[in-house]
């Protein structure tokens, strides 16, 4: 990368993080096929204190842990253990007695019926099995309170048993769907969501500070979550830590991972399964993922701010129509940052975010630790990174 190339990233970086109400700190990464070509680190892992963002500093990545899940799942179609296609409920049972909130009664009670039709690997996969946020979704956080059921940041099994939005495959809805898919891994491999993860994923992709539950080393090296307040201001949460000896393995957020960790994994995507230290799919299968996967004229929505303290109104490439994949977002046409239609792409809720086009063999990953999702720096400080980085690629 050329000097001048290289210090325009660094200058998106050193912005994001020197402006007025800026991010306490970022480490972002881009890659091509054969490793990492610029590695940009800023600021501290906590904003008032002295320790600063390096290489190896550790988020919690939330829903990047998404894609991880669902390469898992993968590899158990390629085995032959599963079947897209068939039920959910032949690995998880208690998929099968899901109903559907039709609503609320008079008094504020919810209306629950039986889902017409079965719930498929696929579905869960591809958001269309009817489960949603209650982040992204009124009537899910009314059903929560009406019922007590705890936040999914909880790693409880209680907090999974929330009814559907509608029934199987009818429409797309964002949800808790890869937690349940995390769920089938379990049930069909006979262990803990995270063993299958090391074993299968993150030792042939060389990720070793990837996992469910922090070493000491990696809990040295976290960087904090901060909240934004109303007025812009950013308050370090340094208690705040998914839970280290979970209930359940969520596939849906659970990861704690470092960025070029992270890297490796969009890497092994880009060299279609290959991994630094051994295949983790086969390049059928990773064509097979990086293809929309939503039934003819369904596309992906926006996802509106319910929990506000968590998520603004989000949407990548607004007026852009978008699919999925299994298990990424698909823009379908050309992006403003020069990332090519039918390229992948995904999010975690404390505004970290990724992206690989397997068209150019580019890929990239943006980190920061702030809540609501969607920032309002660190979200388009990224899409000036990602513009960046094509700038520089195209010789820019």
């Amino acid at each position: 990368m050329r000097a001048a190339a290289r210090e325009a990233i660094d200058g998106v970086l050193r912005g994001a993080v020197e402006r007025e109400g800026g991010v306490p700190g970022v480490v972002a990464l881009a890659t091509d096929r054969r490793g990492d070509f610029y590695e940009g680190v800023f600021g501290v892992r906590e904003l008032g204190g002295s320790r600063k963002m390096t290489p190896d500093t550790v988020f919690a990545i939330f829903s990047c842990t998404k894609a991880v899940t669902g390469v898992a799942v993968m590899q158990l179609v390629e085995e032959g253990e599963i079947s897209l296609e068939h039920p959910a409920r032949e690995y998880v049972p208690e998929l099968a007695e899901i109903p559907v909130l039709e609503g609320f009664d008079a008094s504020g009670e919810p209306r629950l019926r039986p889902a017409r039709g079965e719930i498929t690997v696929g579905q869960l996969l591809l958001h269309t099995a009817g489960f949603g946020y209650d982040l992204f979704n009124e009537d899910l956080l009314r059903y929560g309170q009406a019922r007590g059921v705890p936040s999914v940041i909880t790693a409880t099994m209680d907090s999974l048993r929330t009814p559907l939005l509608f029934d199987p495959g009818e429409r797309w809805e964002y949800g808790i769907n890869i937690d349940w898919a995390g769920k089938v891994v379990e049930a069909v491999r006979g262990r803990r969501l995270g063993e299958v993860f090391r074993e299968r994923i993150f030792e042939p992709s060389g990720m070793e500070s990837t996992a469910f539950t922090m070493t000491e080393g990696m809990r040295r090296r976290r960087a904090t979550i901060h909240q934004r307040g109303e007025d812009g201001s950013l308050t370090p949460l340094p208690d705040l830590e998914l839970p280290q000896e979970p209930e359940q393995h969520m596939g849906g957020h659970g990861l704690y991972a470092t960025a070029g960790d992270y890297t490796r994994f969009i890497r092994m995507i880009l060299n279609d399964g290959a991994g630094e230290n051994g295949r983790v799919l086969r390049p059928e299968t990773v064509e097979l993922m990086s293809r929309n996967g939503l039934p003819e004229g369904m596309k992906i929505k926006p996802l509106p701010g319910v929990m506000r303290q968590f998520t603004n109104d989000a949407e990548f490439f607004p007026g852009m129509p978008k699919s999925w994949g299994y298990t990424f977002m698909i823009n379908d046409e050309d992006a403003p940052t020069g990332r090519p239609a039918g390229s992948l792409g995904w999010a975690g809720l404390a505004n970290l975010y990724y992206w690989i086009d397997r068209r150019g063999g580019l890929g990239g990953f943006w980190a920061t630790q702030i809540f609501p999702f969607a920032d309002e720096v660190s979200f388009p400080a990224y899409l000036e990174f990602e513009a960046a980085i094509y700038r520089a690629a195209g010789g820019g």
